[in-house]
């Protein structure tokens, strides 16, 4: 073998790996940043309403999910999904959560506003003692989860 192949062999193989680590090497470094802190996440839950579960409507809104978007820019949560345990599915429509905002999302019924949406139902969601919110993109990638049990907030 020549000594100029096995030179173009070395050369080649140097440029493979400096391709290959430029190309990995962002990907990385936004993987570490997404687990450090979601751009929207759910921050704080309410699945026990105060006072007596009696399926009130003032009852239901009082139990809700709060999700935050952590991000400078607006996130479009259109196609979005908020899930329970047992599978109840709240999809989001037509939704867009403004930088650093908070929206809270109601089980009960009521009028839709920046910071409060709501999802229409007439028995309750969440579980008191222990239930898991999972939110989904238009993708439906997992984005955060939180789950809790007997009063304990755990986040996955």
């Amino acid at each position: 073998m020549s000594a100029s192949v096995s030179a173009r062999r070395i050369v080649a193989t140097v440029l493979a790996a400096a391709v290959v680590s430029a190309v990995a090497l962002p990907a990385s470094a936004h993987d570490n940043d997404r687990h450090r802190q979601p751009r929207v996440e759910i921050s704080a839950v309410q699945a026990d309403s105060p006072g007596r579960d009696n399926r009130t409507n003032w009852s239901l809104n009082a139990e809700w999910v709060e999700l935050t978007n952590n991000n400078r820019r607006a996130v479009n949560l259109d196609g979005w999904t908020l899930r329970d345990e047992d599978g109840h599915r709240y999809r989001f429509d037509d939704v867009r959560l403004a930088g650093r905002a908070t929206v809270r999302i109601h089980t009960g019924i009521g009028r839709d506003t920046r910071t409060d949406l709501y999802q229409d139902r007439r028995n309750y969601v969440w579980d008191n003692r222990s239930d898991t919110a999972t939110l989904r993109d238009d993708r439906g990638r997992t984005v955060d989860t939180e789950s809790w049990c007997r009063g304990h907030h755990h986040r996955r």
